[in-house]
Formats: structure tokens, C-alpha cells, sequence
């Protein structure tokens, strides 16, 4: 697996075609940022979306590029590495959305109103966000126009690795049901270079791709992505629709 490191990656055990398996690129970037001394605050980097040196110019970068000018709404991830993000995004008065921690309460977002808020450093935080935010339902969410994403590794065309708990997806197909977002609505995700990969991994049909891919030096653009329409209900358990009222009620509509 390339990336600005060396990084070894077993693939004895990939999926079909000689994929890699995305549990081992997780491992790896996770353990080549912390070695190589890119990954800041919360350690260890592992098991979570890692935040790294260079997030705030990577935000910056962000903010330079057409679509995040064009929106006024946005729908962020609430790690600490697009942290400059949101808080990029309320001082420029647009409107943030970020997702209740597994979409657990009938009102599963979190809406950041500009606004209405005194305290933008406070409110972008993951613990005070929950306490600045106004819980919304999601037939109050108004059209998202840019959505921001956390990652643990991106590859060559765009695909996203996630750290496995598969609820940005799931957030993403929510909003895709509610036509609040659609084949137009550009997804990006910050990261650094580290995280870059070009190993073949096994992407799924519900895995939400890239459109932009922004570092701390540069822009990649993947604007041929193929997203997916809506929820894929054959891949949900029945423990996951219990746990998640938003399904529920989706799936009885």
C-alpha cells in the first residue's frame, strides 16, 4: 500500500481479485500516523476517524474550492480533524448538520444555525455541539449542499474507509431517502497525504465515494462518483432498524 510513508499491508487475506481487506488499511494507516508522528490529539489514533497535523490547512484548502463557497448548508462529521471545518463553516455563515452519535434519537441531527449560536468554538466541539445544537428531526433539515466527511484512508479513485462502524454511510443513505441530498450534492472528506492509499479495496455498492479529496498541499477530484440512491435495506439487522428510530420510521412510510 502507497502512501507519503512505506507501509506494508498483508494481503493474503483480501476478498476477491486480491483486495485488501479494509480492517488491515485501517490498521496500518492507523499505526503509520502514529509512528511517523502526523497524528495529534485524541491518542492512540486507533479506532477512531484520526486527526492529524495539517487539519487546519487542509480546511483552509477546502474553503478555496467552488462548492464549498456555493453552500450555505453543510453536513460534517463531527471528528476531531474536520473540527477546522465547522468552525471554518459558521464563522463564513453557513449552516452546519451534524448526525446525533448513531443516529440513536428520533431527532438525529444536530443543526448548527450561525445565527442563533454566541459560541462558535464551543458548539463545534463533539461535546458541546450536543449542547449549543438545536436537535432537529429530519423533516427539519433543510437541503444539504456540501457534504464533509471524516476518513481513515481514501484510495486512488475516491473510495472511503471509514473506521468500520458504517454510520456515515448509513447517514448519507437517510438523507438520500429524504431527498435532501442527490447525485449533484458533492461529498469531500480532509485527510492527509499519509492516508492516501493505492491498493485495491473492495468498495461496496452503500460505500459513499469522494467527489473531493483535500490534503494540506492539494485537491483531488473524483468527479465521475457513483453514490448511492438510498438505503440499502437487505444489509440492515433487525437489531440495527430497533436501535435507529429514523429507519423505522422510514421503512414504514
Amino acid at each position: 500500500m502507497r502512501s507519503t510513508g512505506v507501509i506494508d499491508v498483508d494481503t493474503s487475506d483480501g476478498g476477491d481479485g486480491g483486495d485488501v481487506d479494509k480492517e488491515a488499511i485501517r490498521e496500518c494507516v492507523w499505526d503509520d500516523l502514529e509512528e511517523s508522528g502526523v497524528a495529534r490529539f485524541p491518542f492512540p489514533p486507533h479506532g477512531r476517524i484520526p486527526n492529524f497535523a495539517g487539519a487546519s490547512e487542509a480546511a483552509d484548502r477546502l474553503a478555496e474550492q467552488p462548492e464549498w463557497e456555493a453552500a450555505t448548508t453543510i453536513k460534517a462529521n463531527p471528528d476531531a480533524p474536520q473540527l477546522p471545518v465547522r468552525r471554518r463553516a459558521l464563522r463564513e455563515g453557513k449552516t452546519v448538520y451534524m448526525a446525533v452519535p448513531r443516529l440513536r434519537d428520533e431527532e438525529c441531527f444536530l443543526k448548527l444555525d450561525p445565527d442563533e449560536l454566541e459560541d462558535y468554538d464551543a458548539a463545534t466541539t463533539v461535546s458541546g455541539s450536543s449542547k449549543h445544537g438545536e436537535q432537529v428531526g429530519p423533516d427539519e433539515i433543510d437541503r444539504v449542499d456540501l457534504i464533509v466527511s471524516g476518513s481513515v484512508a481514501i484510495t486512488d479513485d475516491g473510495g472511503r474507509i471509514g473506521k468500520g462502524e458504517g454510520y456515515s454511510d448509513l447517514e448519507y443513505a437517510v438523507l438520500r431517502e429524504l431527498g435532501l441530498v442527490d447525485d449533484s450534492t458533492p461529498v469531500a472528506t480532509t485527510i492527509h497525504e499519509r492516508q492516501l492509499i493505492d491498493e485495491p479495496v473492495a468498495i461496496g455498492r452503500h460505500d459513499v465515494a469522494m467527489d473531493l479529496v483535500v490534503t494540506p498541499e492539494r485537491v483531488r477530484r473524483h468527479d465521475d462518483s457513483d453514490q448511492p440512491s438510498g438505503i440499502d435495506w437487505s444489509l440492515l439487522t433487525a437489531e440495527r432498524l430497533e436501535e435507529i428510530p429514523v429507519l423505522r420510521a422510514l421503512r414504514d412510510r
